[in-house]
């Protein structure tokens, strides 16, 4: 979806755009240009923004893999 028909910021830049450190909306506004025109777009942006940094954090404390029963790796070994 366009969150900002000015600069044509779809809510997938926003994503791009925290994962590579934003964490404002001003982040966004020198990222992407979000709020420089008009500025309707910024409602819309601060709640993408803060719903894409929800999924970075949720996601950056999911294991990377299952954990292995300890009692596993001493067989192993």
């Amino acid at each position: 979806m366009y969150v900002c028909v000015c600069r044509a910021v779809t809510e997938k830049h926003i994503e791009t755009a925290v994962l590579g450190g934003a964490r404002r909306l001003r982040d966004l506004r020198v990222q992407l240009g979000v709020t420089e025109e008009c500025g309707r777009c910024a409602k819309c942006a601060k709640q993408c923004l803060d719903g894409a940094i929800d999924q970075a954090c949720s996601a950056s404390l999911r294991p990377a893999c299952s954990p292995t029963p300890f009692h596993l790796i001493q067989e192993a070994a």
